[in-house]
């Protein structure tokens, strides 16, 4: 009975490298835990038909949006690891829930195989063009001591539509300036801009970022064929020259592994964790 038992293992673990060997042989649905229409379903929908191309079988984009993610990342996060379900998922739903939720139905940073590490936007610090500070530094002393009058307005997760506003802003009327990237490195869209860090808020940094993640248990061979795919898809000009119409930052190569990934989800799970955590902020 044991040695049965033996070689039906055997043979389950045999058809299943096949499978994943053979994948795709069907189209491979992409799911974007956002509205149809918004900025990381436009970032997602440019890299389906890149994938479809380099994959054999087309991406199809499926838009599961509510919830602040958390639907379409669950579903995601339940689904069959046989490589046909992955998620776009952003640092939304993969840093700032983990910690925001009470009851959060996955865990980001165990629920997932992940895949690649894709682009970054890094959030821009705006003021009326008349307001009192032109630097970081003396913002930070103006906020400090004018706080209780100051206002401040989001866009929401340093979206491109953010920036896109900025740079149309300053192109329509020069109404806005800007005051700090909240980055380690400039962006070559900003170029002038200086940096948190270089105004003397040593390494922070506050961008939002896409990745893509599988279903826990997704055979490494399938992993491997997505993020080959996906790093075939960044290094296409056609692509490069889109993001950079759409404001964002490929990451660099060096930071396209599943390896990387995993430890950047961990490590801004706890960045974001500590700020949310000391102001209290919470979902139930």
């Amino acid at each position: 009975m044991p040695s049965i038992r033996i070689i039906a293992a055997a043979l389950v673990a045999l058809c299943s490298s096949a499978a994943a060997q053979d994948w795709p042989t069907r189209p491979v649905t992409m799911v974007v835990p956002f509205a149809a229409g918004g900025a990381f379903d436009v970032l997602a929908r440019v890299f389906a038909p890149h994938l479809s191309m380099s994959l054999g079988q087309q991406v199809i984009v499926e838009n599961v949006g509510a919830a602040a993610g958390i639907v379409g990342t669950n579903r995601v996060a339940k689904a069959t690891p046989d490589g046909y379900v992955f998620l776009f998922g952003s640092v939304g739903t993969h840093a700032y829930n983990q910690t925001l939720y009470k009851k959060l139905p996955y865990n980001a940073a165990t629920d997932f195989a992940p895949v690649a590490l894709l682009v970054e936007q890094p959030m821009v610090l705006l003021t009326r063009k008349d307001f009192p500070a032109d630097t970081l530094q003396e913002f930070i002393a103006y906020a400090k001591a004018n706080g209780a009058k100051l206002q401040y307005g989001s866009a929401g997760v340093g979206s491109t539509t953010h920036l896109s506003c900025a740079l149309l802003n300053t192109a329509a009327g020069n109404t806005l300036k800007g005051i700090a990237l909240l980055a380690r490195s400039r962006s070559p869209l900003l170029p002038t801009l200086a940096t948190a860090h270089e105004q003397g808020l040593a390494g922070f940094e506050a961008i939002t970022w896409n990745a893509f993640f599988m279903p826990k248990d997704t055979p490494a061979a399938i992993v491997k064929k997505l993020n080959d795919a996906t790093i075939e898809a960044m290094n296409t000009p056609a692509l490069k020259d889109r993001m950079h119409e759409l404001g964002v930052t490929l990451v660099a190569p060096e930071r396209r592994s599943p390896e990387y990934l995993q430890t950047f989800v961990e490590s801004e799970i706890a960045k974001w964790g500590a700020p949310i955590k000391a102001a209290g902020i919470s979902v139930d």
